[in-house]
Parts: structure tokens; sequence; C-alpha cells
């Protein structure tokens, strides 16, 4: 080309919200993925959504076979990865009738024209083409023929026509890192590891993706490019993390502050499985990963993981925790270490296996026989997935006690950058295994109690299988006190069920207080929540607050024991809204426990509250008063 093409203006815009939707075969999330990567190597702040079917291959062209992935990206801290996106990518009829309704008015709506054929149109109910009419006069529509122009510009490469059309996301991925001024590089890198091999393959993907970069560049259809520059951030080193890597790479830096080996026994479910597949990668840290042939035998191996000195861990979802009930309530009365992160889904049943809910927390609070107490941690964000396993690994270290760690999709699938922590400055927890006879009888002679409880912890002493003169009977029959012999006696049980929910309140202790953010001291409403909430409850205060509401925010990592203050805190306002993606379960807690007319907005859509509907809740509360 001999005529040089004008520079195009670049406008600077302090935040960008993007959706990438197709079919679940057009490599949506890979492309979120690789863009995200890309955003979160020019030090923006972001946050993502992916959003995609539970079949493998969901049936092409169809509205249940959609797969989307949405990212916030932005020059300042944000929370969430937005509620209506600026910008649309549709790949095909479905994905543009699925996701039209969310962006925002005047978006930018980029359409594969290609794929609008009659046949398509048909498919997902369109009586005529959306691109012919007046049906989309609200955006700014971009016809683009991405699959007819990424064939062409791999025509000298060896394929099928199916083969060239399948790079169609790296086309789109190279203009959007045109049109938002992202780098490549980072791209090219993980095409070349991911492809390095098959030359052909490799060579198409990157030539689609410099042709994307191209077409923005030369092209009409976009007469402006835009610019997001970094956020301010803390000094140090950053990497974006997904909930799920943050839990598995927690999990490994538990193991090192306490000195125990890690043991996973797990069944793969969704959206639990990537913690295996990632804890799988790092036996050189001392991990043993166990993919057993079912739930039972899952949490089952973990449990005597733990009995033999290691930190056992059992990973699953809602289903997997109804099955694995009985030997979480084992694991209560042999008063041993277990781990049993719940990464939450929509329910019952199978439900909604890759949409994200919050119903697990009544189940995790009392899904077993008998008086059986579990404290529960709950991550508030994907990098928080990190801190929060290391401190369910202390209680549960700690304590003697198995601890549930509730986390879901949106936080196990979303992702956001992560300041990499100095490991020599993450609490440590050390096990202290019993080594020695500890009571002594009126005889004088010296025994080994397994049940004689530490002054302040009242957890029991571990003892290593294998420890002379520490032999000690195990099993779900009840001990008696001290002494640990089989007992039935009615007296003693009530004791012990006691000391069990006696140690599990008194970790209450060893928590922080629970924080409160009221910015000017006088709001007289709180809004209280847990788990993934946490960002947009966060962008609804500020929105809120900007609007002139006064609204103080509360948030709980634990929810079994709660935080000693969190009694002062409910009480010190007139209302209190607790927004859950269930049907009211804390509501249900808080006011049983403390008597507080909790005022519950609650949805079960699979997918997180937007900040917006947030914001009208906290408008019309605190408008009442």
């Amino acid at each position: 080309m001999t005529d040089q093409v004008a520079e195009k203006q670049v406008i600077p815009v302090d935040h960008v919200i993007i959706r990438f939707a197709g079919d679940s075969g057009d490599g949506m999330q890979l492309t979120g993925d690789r863009f995200t990567s890309e955003t979160a190597g020019l030090g923006n702040d972001l946050s993502t959504l992916p959003d995609f079917p539970a079949e493998i291959r969901a049936p092409a062209g169809t509205l249940p076979g959609v797969s989307a992935f949405q990212l916030q990206f932005a020059d300042h801290d944000i929370m969430t990865p937005g509620d209506r996106p600026d910008v649309l990518v549709a790949m095909n009829p479905a994905a543009l009738k699925s996701n039209i309704g969310l962006l925002k008015p005047g978006g930018d709506l980029i359409v594969n024209t290609d794929e609008f054929t009659k046949r398509s149109l048909e498919k997902v109910g369109y009586s005529g083409n959306p691109l012919e009419d007046d049906s989309l006069s609200a955006y700014n529509v971009h016809p683009v023929g991405l699959t007819s122009m990424t064939v062409e510009a791999l025509k000298e490469f060896p394929l099928s026509k199916k083969d060239a059309e399948r790079a169609k996301n790296m086309f789109a991925l190279g203009m959007l890192c045109w049109l938002y001024s992202r780098p490549t590089d980072g791209t090219r890198v993980f095409l070349k590891s991911k492809f390095g091999k098959n030359p052909d393959i490799l060579g198409a993907n990157i030539a689609a993706l410099e042709a994307g970069w191209s077409f923005g560049e030369t092209t009409e259809a976009f007469s402006v490019r835009y610019e997001v520059k970094p956020a301010p951030m803390k000094a140090g080193t950053y990497r974006n993390i997904h909930g799920n890597l943050a839990l598995a790479y927690g999990l490994v830096a538990a193991s090192d502050r306490s000195g125990l080996p890690i043991f996973l026994g797990t069944y793969p479910i969704t959206p639990a499985s990537d913690i295996l597949h990632e804890l799988s990668k790092l036996k050189k840290f001392g991990i043993t990963t166990f993919q057993a042939e079912d739930e039972i035998a899952g949490v089952g191996a973990a449990i005597g993981a733990s009995y033999g000195g290691s930190l056992g861990i059992t990973t699953t979802s809602g289903p997997g925790v109804a099955l694995k009930s009985e030997a979480i309530g084992l694991a209560v009365t042999l008063e041993i270490p277990l781990l049993i992160i719940d990464v939450q889904r929509g329910g019952p049943s199978t439900g909604l296996p890759t949409k994200t809910e919050q119903s697990d927390l009544l189940q995790a609070m009392f899904g077993r026989n008998g008086e059986a107490p579990v404290p529960i941690v709950a991550p508030q964000s994907p990098s928080d997935c990190f801190d929060a396993a290391i401190e369910a690994a202390r209680i549960a270290v700690q304590y003697r006690t198995p601890v549930f760690l509730l986390s879901d999709g949106y936080l196990a699938n979303g992702s956001e950058p992560w300041s990499i922590p100095d490991v020599d400055s993450l609490p440590t927890f050390e096990a202290n295994f019993a080594t020695e006879l500890n009571h002594t009888n009126e005889d004088g002679t010296q025994e080994f109690w397994p049940y004689l409880r530490d002054a302040e912890t009242l957890a029991r002493p571990w003892a290593i299988p294998g420890t002379p003169g520490l032999e000690h009977r195990i099993g779900g029959i009840e001990k008696a006190d001290g002494r640990g012999n089989i007992s039935y006696d009615p007296d003693n049980h009530d004791k012990m069920v006691r000391l069990r929910q006696a140690k599990v309140d008194g970790i209450a202790a060893s928590i922080a207080p629970l924080a409160v953010e009221d910015p000017d001291g006088d709001a007289r409403v709180l809004i209280i929540g847990w788990g993934s909430t946490y960002g947009p409850i966060g962008a609804a205060c500020r929105v809120a607050r900007k609007n002139g509401v006064k609204v103080a925010q509360a948030h709980l990592r634990h929810l079994n024991p709660f935080p000693t203050n969190t009694a002062e805190v409910l009480r010190s306002y007139d209302r209190v809204i607790v927004p859950e993606m269930n049907l009211g379960q804390l509501a249900l807690l808080l006011r049983g426990k403390f008597l507080v007319d909790a005022i519950g907005y609650n949805q079960v859509r699979g997918l997180p509250f937007t900040s917006d509907e947030l914001v009208g809740v906290i408008t019309n509360v605190a408008s009442s008063l």
C-alpha cells in the first residue's frame, strides 16, 4: 500500500466496559481472557465476568449456546465488571439477541455480519435482519465481516475454510486491542506456548491477530481510538488472577506457613475443578492431589490425610457438599483439621452449574445430622480468595476443626489485579503435634488423653499415628471427655456437644471486629453482605453517597462465628439491608441471632447484582426514614 493511512484521533476515557459474545465454540472466553491479560499488563484496574453455558459444546447458533465475557477496566479503583457494557462484540444473531438488552444506549455494537444468514436469524426468532431495519438505531452499529476477512487473511496457510474461520476470535481481539490501545505482545507469547508445535496453526492465529489490528487502523468504520491510562496503585508486583487460582495459591501458602503438607482429596465438579487442576501442577511444594471416584471417597481420603498429619482439603460445590455431609460430621466429632471448599453455583440439584449463587450458607451451617458446628469463612473478591484460604487453614489447624470456605462461581471465574504478597508477612500457625503423654493418673502413672483440651482454644491434641504411647481410638461414636474412650453416657454426650460448640464460638476471639465504612459517621442505613456481593455493594455505596444518600457498609468474612461486635454494629443503624444471591439466608441468621429486622434484597438469576439496582434499594430505604 503506497497511500499513507491518516493517523486517527486518540480519545482518553477513564473506564470502559466491553462484552464479547458468541457461540461457546467461538473462543469468547479465550478472547476476553487475552484482552484482560493485555489490559492488566498496562496497569489498569479491572474486573471480569465470564458467562458461559453448562454444556461443553452447546448447540451452535442458539440462545442457550451463547458464551459471553465482560470486563471493565479503568484508570481508577473499580469493584465490579460493570453493569451495562459500552461495547458489545456480537459474533452471530444469537449473541446479539441475548445481549443487546445489556448494551448502553449510544454504545458501540460491533457485529460479525457474515453470520447473519437467513437460517441463523430464523434459528433465534428474528423475522428479519436487525442490521437492515431501525431496531438498532439506539446504538452505534459497526458491521464487520469478521469471518470472511479472517479467511481472506489466512489464505496463504494450508488450512481448510472451517479451520481458518476458527481464528476469527483472534481477528476480533486484534481489532479491539487497536481500538482501545492495548498491546498484543502477551497474546503472541501465549499463542507460541499454546501452538508452538503446530507452525501452521500458530502462524494463522498470529496473522489473524495482526489482520484485526490492521483493519482497525485502516477502516473507516472506526474514526477514533481510545486510551485508558494506568490506575494509581500501591507499589508492588501485580498480576491478574482468577479466584480459583488465588485460592489454590492460598492453600500452598497455608502449607508453607503451617509447615503441613497438603493433601487434596476431591472429585471434579463445576465450578471448583480448576482448584484441583492448579494444585496438581504444584507437587514441588509438597502438594498431593487425589482425584477420587466420587465425592464421598474424596472427603474420606482428606479426613484420613488429616488424621495422618497432613492438612486435608476437599473441594466441591453444593451437590458435593450434600454427599460429603456425613463424613464432615465425622471430622467434627474426630476434631481434626479439614478444609471443605464449596464453590457455590445455582441449584437445586444440578441447577445452573456454570452460574453463580450464594445459596449454600444454611447448608454449610446446618447441613449435617446432630449438633455438628463448623466455622465458615467467605472471600469477598477473586484476589481475596488467597487470604481467605490462609485464614480458613489457620482456624482449622489452631482449633482442630473442619472449616467451610464458601466461594462462588462469580469469584472462581472472575479476575482482578493481585498484589503478590511477601510470604514472610503472612501469618504462621504451627500444628504443634502431640509427642508426649499428657495426663497423670491418681496412682502416678501417665496416659495419653486424646480429648484433653487446650485451655485457650479448646482444641484437642493432634497425635500422628505411630507416635509411641499415643495410641487412641477414632470413629464416629461419641467419645468420653478427656480420656477418649467410647461413651454412651447421656451427660458426657451433652458435655461433648457443648464443648464442640464452645470451641467454634471461641474462634470469634481470634478474628478482627466487623469493620464499618461510614464516611460521615451519621448514616442511618447500613448495607451488609458476605462473599461476592462485596463489589456490587461497594460500587453502589459510592454512587449513592455521590447522590447525597448517607449509607454505611459492612461485609462479613466470618459467618460462623460472627465477629464479636456484630450485634453492636447492627443495632447502631435504623435500617439494615442484606443483599444476597439467595432467598435470604444471612438475613435469617441475623434476625434469629441478633433480633434485628433485616431487610433482605434477594435474587437468584445466576448473575451478580448490578450496582444500579442496589443504588435503587439503598435510596428507597433511606427515603423511607
